[in-house]
């Protein structure tokens, strides 16, 4: 499976009154990486953004992030390694998975995993658009499973709802 690796600078501003990077910081890592993937990539590969027509990266949206922070990341002058691939690919949609950690050189400590929803956008019609062939290929390029989050699977606990419904009512059968 092919990952991109992006290697993102931290700034100095990006540390909060705590002496770590900020949680918000992360999300500009995660958008570093997710562009420099959709614009520098993707049209370097002949992808998406390829023939000067309408192109993923010039047209999308977040739909969705997720983060899961592993451990405390503090400023420092090398950059962190952002590594992005594909882990599904819909008609209108794909995800995206990150890993925010340090080189292999650095010992490989992950500081974050993430997930993050984009969706095509026609910007000219107001509205969400389908994948194309030559967006859909350059995407299945880096397909890969999910980033391991280090938590375990989400169960319903007894007596608890598992559909809407007040707190304490179980779920009508």
């Amino acid at each position: 499976m092919a990952r991109h690796v992006y290697r993102c600078p931290l700034r100095w501003a990006d540390m909060d009154a705590y002496g770590h990077v900020n949680n918000v910081e992360f999300l500009r890592y995660l958008e570093e990486a997710r562009i420099d993937f959709m614009f520098r990539l993707a049209p370097a590969e002949g992808g998406a953004a390829a023939g000067g027509g309408t192109s993923f990266a010039g047209g999308s949206v977040v739909a969705r992030h997720e983060i899961d922070y592993r451990r405390q990341l503090v400023h420092r002058y090398e950059p962190v390694t952002v590594e992005v691939w594909v882990t599904e690919v819909r008609a209108a949609a794909a995800t995206l998975a990150y890993e925010v950690k340090d080189g292999p050189e650095d010992g490989g400590a992950v500081y974050a995993r993430a997930s993050t929803v984009i969706v095509p956008y026609d910007f000219e019609a107001g509205r969400p658009r389908r994948i194309t062939a030559e967006e859909r290929a350059f995407l299945e390029k880096y397909l890969g499973p999910p980033a391991e989050s280090g938590r375990p699977a989400k169960r319903s606990q007894p007596g608890m709802p598992t559909q809407p419904g007040r707190p304490g009512e179980a779920a009508a059968a």
